[in-house]
Order: C-alpha cells, then structure tokens, then sequence
C-alpha cells in the first residue's frame, strides 16, 4: 500500500469519527455517560471547560485541513497526465456524477449530491429528535406557574438553535478558496459555492424558527422585558437579537435576483459576517463556539493569506478589445505557476473599487503560453464597464491585484472519447481553456485525446469574435491545430444574416507600460502553497498572523527574485507598437479565426440549436456534456443527459453565478 493511500485512509477514519461525534452529541448516552468521563480527563486549566469540544469537535478537522495540505503538495510532486486507470475508476462511478434533480431553487443535483444532502437533513432530523427526547424527559420549569406545553414550546425552540449550529459546522469550508479539504473530495471552490448557499438557508430557517420561537414566548409568558436582557454569566439575548438581524440582512440580499442585478448590494451586505460571528460568540458562548471553530477558523487563516496575496499587483501586460464589446486581459506570469483548464482568477481594481473582488475564467494554457495568463471580461455589471471604459481610454497602465487561480486538480475531461461542449454567450471562455489545453496535449507522441463539438449560442454575430480566442497570439506551430479533431456549431439568435464587412468593428490592442511594482503571477499565489502556510498556522494556532506572514514573505522573495529574471528576458515593446505605449489604433489584426478554424466552424443566423438532437446523436461509447451559460440553457442539457435516452452522456455543470 502507497503512502498516498494510507494518507487517504487516515483522513477518512478522522472524518467518519468526526461525524460520529455529531451523530452521538444529542444523545442520552453523550451526555449522561461520556461527557462526565470526557470532562474529567480532557478540560484544563489552559482550555477551561472546553478541552472536551476542541479535541473532538475542533482537532480533527484541524487535522484533515494540516496534513491534507501536505498530502496535496507531494500529490502535486508527482503530478501526471491521466492515467488510464484512473480513467476506469472514474467511468465506474460516472453515474454518481449523474444528475438526478434538475429544479430552479436548488439548480442542477447529482446522485451523490442527493444522497449526501439526504443524509444530511437525517442528521438535522435525527438530532432535533434526540435533543428534543432528552429535553422532554427532564422538562426544566423556569416558572411554578408556567405550563408544560409552554415549557416544550421553550425547549424546540432553544433546539432548533442547537440544530442550527450543525450547519454552520459545515458552513464556512465551501467558501475557503485555499481550503485543502476541497480537493482532497474532488471538489473546486466555485464548484462548492451551491452547498454554502444551500447550508446558508438551512442555518438561517433554523435560527430563525429559533429567534421567532423564543419571542413568541416571551409573548405568551409576559417576559417581553428578556429581550432586554445582556447577562454576564449566561446567555445574552440582546446579542443574539443583534446577530438575528444581522443574518437577516445577508438572508435576504443574498436572493439569486438580488446578487444578479445588484451585485454590489449583495457584496457589501454580505461582509457584515464579522460582526454576525462576534454577536453570534457572545451570544451562545465559547462552548458551542469550539463546535464550529474549524470551519470559521480555517476560513481567517484563508482570508488572511488572500489579503497578503491581493498586495501586491499582478503585471499587466496588454488588452484586446473584442468587437462585441469583451475584453481580454494578458498578464505576465511566472513559468513554474500551474494551472489546470476551466481555472478561475479574483481581479482587484482598486480604481474602481478596492474592496470588490471579482471572479473570471483563465482561458489560457499554462503548458503553451509559459509566460502569460488570460482573462476575458465581459460588459455585464457596473464593475466590469467601469473597467472596460478605463481600457478604452488611452491610458499607459492599470492597477490590478489578483488572487487564484483556482480550479480543478487534474484535467479529467481529458478520459471522454467525445466531449461536448454547450456554451451561451461569455459561457464560452471556460471551453477555450480546454480547448487549447488538447491543442497542447495533440503534441505529445501517442497521445490519445477526445474529439471536440463545440456548440455556442451568441445574441449577436459581433459575439463570433469570441472564437478569436481560441488560437492563442504567440508563434504557435499551425499543424497544432490540425492535430486537434474541432468541429464548432455557433447560433446567432438575434440576427438572420451576416451582417456586411462595412458594419464589422475590428479587434484592436492595448499595450500597458511595466512598472517596476508590478510583479508576475507566480507560483507562491497557488492554492497548495497557501495550504501549506496555513498548515503551518493549524501547528501554531496562536501565531497566527506571525507565521503565515512568515511563510508569505519567504515565498514572496523566492519570487521577487524569479519576477526579476522574467523580467530581464523580456523584450518590453512589442515589435507592432514600438515606443509608442498606447493603443495602436492603426493596427488591425485578425478578426476571423485561422484557416484551418475557419473551415471547422459552422455558423447558423437567426436559430437555436436543438440540443436534444444534437446530444442524442453523438454515437461515441464515452461522451463527456460540460455546460456553462444560462441557467436555463444548463437545466435543459442537464435534463437531456438524466433521461436515461441515452447512457453515454456523462454532464458536467460549470456555473459561476454566485
């Protein structure tokens, strides 16, 4: 047995003792019989009364999060292309993958995500049924004149906050980008946002019921005067009322309407967290707060490492403005920072604003284009015309900080014998990535690499630019592409013709002027390198902010260093703007694909495309389905994959509508 598996081995055994620990919390038996045992042995003067809780409600996860970090790092070591093994495995458990729930409120639901919830809600279930057996049998009566059925009403409602705390256990690990817990279950960051939304709504109608059940009976009891009540030695009930509010306001401004047309609403109401978690701790005290820690400890430590991470500015190097109004962002990046397709970068412009961070789709290839990393931007929201405006403009440069990139750690799409990719307008930039990833892969002798359908739905034939940015600006060997079996089917739904060439808006460029500040994205801004400095603050829990500083500034050093080499190969003019530094207006490139793109795409103006058709048509043993687009667009694939009409479709949603 490898130490990778006895690795995987251990994390499992800590987590399912981890679960088994919440499984018997609200038990007879945990609290009549270990919790005497556990106490007498396990508290401390240095931890008071709360040795108990952190060695088996806070540790292990603790420890998951250290040593997973390390196992995330030699994993990386020996980092190969996908095997054919791994291919199998995979393939085994491809219908797990399988949607099995496609609706509106909870979006598009796997087999695996359907029985892991299930479970979930029968540990909520099963809990708020222990806790509320326990309670009955030894009814505790505030008052002589205070009746039973007042006093059960008392103790469900208390309950139901009880309960409540098992999400928020969960709630902060999906959010924590860095986290190497995420990767060590297959799963990514963005990928992961869903089951923050959904543990959000499950926490939120349990401490509301909470909230609502106690002032109802205070109502009912004539002690309308608790509310008032701020006890030094038991709970404080302002305080909850304070974080009850609070959460509401995120509760509510955190609606999928809300976050879509008023991001900025969202965002802001979304950081008072800070102050929800500080009223939440006074309010329910330091024993119930240990049950939560990990999560919420391991999500500073994170948030902390990014904010390093976001000082210091990225080097952006140049900008294509897309006819149909996007724009690509090239930066300068280090040769060691790998990154695999559908990856995602966090941009700052603090001209613009310097507390929004915004999340885009790399779509270039770390393995052909070494030194730069892409961006697109579209014209969607408030920020990103703000930015677009400020490219436009003839400026010399532009501020940027980022954090990332995070994604996936393998390219997995890699094992389909098809794979078919569904885009709808900006949808399209996770696919360029992939796409130009099997370009990269077509080199290799005896590769054996997917062919490619690429259906893309565009509003305007302006939106066909997009397609430019497949082929990658660099001297690229042309029979890459021909190597690579493309076929690409684009709609145009809002048009009947190809409009004239008089009417074409052509690509142009913008080239920034290099500052000595800025620096290349480099290797030390990685996920795994974060992880391993916060495996270093989970060791020292109480240096915190001097120990991942430490490992920050060694990194940040070891890159200086690499950012200045990269630097002095650089030649800082391009050959098609010398000395100029602005946009050169008079310059105009390519705004068709390559020939040999050219010949493999298919254009038709004025129709959708009959998705159903098209995927039950696809007569190869192992085809992979990715999405990313409209939510309607993706619930529609998702249902034609789930039909059972056909059992070679393996769907995989990319979503990034936070």
């Amino acid at each position: 047995m490898s130490s990778m598996a006895v690795f995987r081995i251990i994390f499992l055994v800590v987590f399912l003792g981890w679960l088994v620990i919440w499984i018997l919390l609200p038990t007879k038996l945990y609290r009549n019989t270990w919790t005497p045992k556990l106490e007498s042995k396990l508290n401390s003067t240095y931890f008071s009364g709360q040795g108990t809780n952190l060695l088996l409600l806070s540790f292990p996860m603790m420890f998951i999060a250290a040593f997973g970090c390390i196992y995330l790092h030699v994993q990386k070591q020996q980092r190969s292309s996908y095997s054919k093994s791994s291919a199998v495995t995979s393939n085994r458990l491809s219908f797990l993958r399988r949607p099995a729930l496609v609706m509106a409120p909870l979006g598009i639901v796997t087999a695996m995500e359907l029985a892991f919830g299930a479970m979930f809600i029968s540990l909520l279930i099963w809990s708020l049924g222990n806790y509320l057996y326990v309670s009955f049998g030894h009814l505790h009566m505030h008052k002589q004149v205070e009746k039973v059925w007042q006093a059960k009403f008392r103790s469900v409602s208390l309950r139901l906050g009880y309960v409540g705390n098992i999400c928020w256990a969960f709630l902060f690990f999906p959010v924590t980008r860095g986290s190497s817990i995420l990767p060590l279950v297959g799963l990514t960051s963005e990928s992961s946002i869903k089951y923050h939304i959904w543990l959000g709504h499950l926490s939120m109608i349990l401490f509301a019921a909470h909230t609502v059940g106690f002032v109802i009976y205070w109502a009912m009891t004539n002690q309308m005067a608790e509310m008032l009540e701020w006890s030094k030695t038991w709970v404080s009930n302002v305080a909850g009322e304070i974080a009850a509010v609070l959460a509401l306001a995120m509760w509510v401004t955190s609606s999928y309407r809300i976050r879509r047309k008023m991001f900025e609403v969202f965002f802001y109401t979304h950081q008072l967290y800070i102050l929800f978690i500080v009223f939440y701790v006074l309010h329910v005290g330091a024993a119930y707060f240990c049950m939560v820690l990990p999560g919420i400890f391991l999500f500073v430590v994170d948030r902390y490492l990014r904010f390093l991470q976001s000082q210091r500015r990225a080097r952006l190097d140049s900008a294509r403005l897309l006819p149909c109004g996007s724009v690509e962002l090239n930066f300068s990046k280090s040769p060691g920072l790998y990154y695999n397709p559908t990856s995602i970068l966090f941009l700052n412009v603090p001209s613009i604003s310097k507390l929004q961070w915004h999340p885009f789709t790399i779509t270039s290839s770390c393995n052909m284009e070494l030194d730069k990393l892409s961006v697109v931007v579209k014209r969607l929201g408030n920020w990103s015309q703000k930015l677009c405006q400020e490219i436009s403009s003839s400026m010399d440069r532009l501020e940027v900080s980022v954090e990332g990139p995070y994604g996936p750690t393998s390219s997995h799409f890699l094992r389909h014998e098809l794979l078919v990719l569904v885009s709808g307008g900006s949808g399209i930039t996770p696919f360029i990535s992939i796409i130009r990833e099997i370009m990269f892969e077509s080199t290799k002798p005896n590769s054996q690499l997917p062919r490619v359908l690429l259906v893309c739905v565009f509003k305007n034939s302006a939106d066909l630019s997009m397609l430019d940015l497949l082929l990658p600006v660099n001297d690229t060997p042309a029979n890459i592409y021909r190597a690579v079996q493309l076929q690409i089917e684009a709609y145009i739904t809002r048009e009947e013709e190809q409009p004239t060439a008089a009417n074409q808006k052509l690509l142009q460029t913008i080239w920034f002027k290099p500052n000595q500040l800025d620096s290349p994205i480099s290797a030390g801004s990685r996920p795994e390198q974060l992880a391993m400095a916060r495996c270093n603050n989970c060791i020292i829990i109480h240096h915190v902010p001097s120990a991942s500083s430490a490992v920050f500034l060694v990194r940040k050093k070891e890159n200086a260093i690499e950012g200045k080499q990269i630097q002095n190969l650089e030649v800082p003019t391009p050959a098609a703007s010398p000395g100029s530094w602005l946009r050169d207006a008079d310059r105009e490139l390519e705004s068709l694909p390559h020939q040999s793109l050219a010949q493999a795409t298919k254009v038709h103006f004025g129709a959708r495309p009959d998705l159903k058709r098209i995927l039950l048509d696809c007569k190869a043993s192992d085809v992979g389905v990715l999405a990313c687009g409209p939510r309607k667009m993706r619930h529609e694939v998702a249902k034609i994959c789930s039909s059972g009409l056909a059992d070679n479709l393996h769907f995989e949603s990319i979503s990034f509508n936070w």
